[in-house]
């Protein structure tokens, strides 16, 4: 993707020491074992740039950005490494919800922590949300106990979880409200479970975490007990929102920039490479015209997930057709870009989404 889509919307706060960020997680993702490795170096090349902050309400030491701010960072630094970017995501989930709680004392210790890098947070709402919502027994079930609440089963998707300190997480209380709280992992009775060998970016080491009857005290409760608790008033909860679609067109932005590359080489790709680019430059003004225009529907939009959703998928399977047999070759950039492409099939996937991605697999026309 050329930059013209993106540099009209940069923010001023992207400045070079962004840009020498990006090529340092660029050529970090290089890297053979990139793909399985905990992204170590490249987490601590974000936390020296302050990126940690980026989710961060600026009472409590962070940057807060707002969504054009934190947009245009997502889609550059999936440009650069898809596997950061995603374990980035769900540490800014885990801070967006953090800040949910009504308990300054809780938010001033926690979010110190996190906004340095001095502790790890990260998510399991899942169970919440989408995943293994058609199970008769919640997932993890709540009980209301004189120490708080009691958290019992198994948080099926957990990105980071043998390395964090923090989960963000929840259950089901008889009556069917849920609540949302902040899970220490040396709490007795967090048991992560070992990552999950994935498609595409096992290195963000992604797996289950067993709650064996771990007590929450109040003071850690974020939200609750209520139906529907990752759902807020202000349209802020939940799973739909533009960051998947933002790291969707980071990834194919690299694909199309390196079928760029291939067309400099040869010219009969000219008429591959130019539409691609001028499509995916149309959903990021797109997106960002959205932002701006504060009309993007409770944090959602289908029709740019979609899009964006398509995009990546073509963009990626081109790549691969245009540099052939290399392609083909575990580590080459078209073999995993096709591999991440997948990714977007399955996480925070809406149904209508899914749907209209599969129709177009079939070819069926509207």
């Amino acid at each position: 993707m050329t930059d013209s889509a993106l540099n009209s919307n940069r923010p001023e706060r992207f400045d070079d020491e962004f840009d020498r960020l990006l090529q340092t997680i660029s050529k970090l993702s290089e890297n053979g074992d990139s793909e399985t490795a905990w992204p170590a170096a490249a987490w601590e090349a974000i936390r020296q740039a302050g990126v940690l902050g980026w989710n961060v309400p600026l009472e409590f030491g962070g940057a807060d950005l707002n969504p054009v701010e934190m947009t245009f960072g997502y889609i550059r630094l999936a440009e650069a490494c898809l596997t950061t970017t995603f374990v980035l995501t769900q540490f800014n989930a885990a801070c967006q919800r953090i800040n949910w709680s009504q308990d300054q004392e809780l938010k001033t210790r926690v979010f110190k922590e996190l906004a340095a890098g001095e502790k790890f947070a990260t998510v399991g709402i899942s169970h919440l949300t989408t995943s293994r919502q058609h199970l008769s027994k919640p997932s993890v079930t709540a009980e209301r106990v004189p120490a708080g609440w009691k958290l019992d089963g198994f948080v099926p998707w957990v990105t980071g979880a043998v390395h964090a300190d923090y989960i963000v997480t929840g259950g089901v209380c008889e009556e069917g409200s849920q609540i949302l709280a902040l899970v220490q992992t040396d709490q007795e009775g967090v048991a992560p479970q070992p990552p999950i060998e994935m498609l595409s970016m096992t290195g963000s080491q992604t797996g289950a975490v067993k709650l064996n009857q771990v007590i929450v005290p109040d003071q850690c409760l974020i939200a609750g007990p209520v139906e529907n608790v990752m759902k807020r008033p202000d349209g802020q909860g939940g799973a739909r929102s533009l960051t998947t679609s933002a790291l969707a067109l980071g990834v194919a932005g690299r694909a199309i920039a390196k079928l760029g590359e291939e067309a400099a080489k040869r010219p009969d790709l000219l008429e591959i490479y130019q539409p691609f680019n001028t499509e995916c430059e149309g959903i990021c003004a797109e997106m960002f015209a959205t932002l701006k225009a504060g009309t993007l529907n409770g944090g959602f939009s289908e029709n740019i997930r979609g899009q964006s959703n398509s995009l990546v998928l073509r963009a990626s399977q081109a790549l691969l057709a245009a540099v052939k047999g290399a392609g083909f070759v575990k580590g080459h950039p078209a073999e995993r870009a096709i591999r991440e492409a997948m990714f977007f099939l399955v996480w925070s996937c809406p149904q209508p989404v899914v749907h209209a991605n599969m129709k177009e697999f079939a070819c069926v026309l509207d």
